[in-house]
């Protein structure tokens, strides 16, 4: 029931999926306890699967986000012979195995950090200051805690922002952002 143009969609769509960044591939792997943000926080660090793949439990445990139980799994997984031939059948189909997404510049006012962001912003988007703040080596969260390093404010910040004074944690707005984003 397929006709020429349907088929030349379905083999174009197959060839564009092979080029998918390193994350998507992590990700799709399956690798108990791995979602899709560890999957990128995986990918943006080892750069290529390879990496990934060589890479010792204590050197993942060292990554932001990935505990012991992550580390595992990982390790688990790559050690399994059903899982390398896998690989190995995704490599000779021409899968990409190397992260293509933007580089992340490591800034000390953001690296292991974790921040939440609350209230209205104006010149950012809160998806574009959670893409920022990865991209210079930190996290977000939705909710303040004792670890949370800065609380990022906009107009009306609400219960986020109270917690956060009562914690005594860093309060941020927008121009404060912009000052130590560019500060490498």
């Amino acid at each position: 029931g397929f006709g020429e143009k349907s088929i030349d969609n379905l083999i174009e769509a197959i060839e564009i999926s092979k080029k998918q960044s390193l994350e998507k591939l992590i990700f799709a792997l399956g690798i108990p306890n791995v979602g899709e943000k560890t999957a990128k926080v995986l990918a943006m660090y080892y750069q290529s699967l390879d990496n990934l793949i060589n890479a010792s439990e204590e050197e993942l445990t060292n990554i932001q986000d990935i505990g012991n139980i992550i580390a595992k799994s990982i390790k688990d997984y790559f050690v399994l012979s059903f899982n390398k031939e896998e690989i190995e059948k995704l490599k000779d189909m021409g899968i990409n195995m190397v992260y293509t997404g933007p580089k992340v510049e490591i800034n000390e006012n953001f690296y292991n950090k974790t921040f939440v962001i609350t209230g209205t912003l104006e010149k950012y988007t809160r998806d574009e200051i959670e893409e920022k703040i990865e991209l210079l080596g930190g996290k977000t969260s939705s909710s303040v805690s004792k670890k949370t390093s800065a609380v990022i404010v906009g107009t009306n910040p609400g219960s986020k922002y109270e917690k956060a004074q009562k914690l005594d944690i860093p309060i941020w707005n927008e121009e404060d952002f912009e000052k130590l984003i560019n500060k490498i």
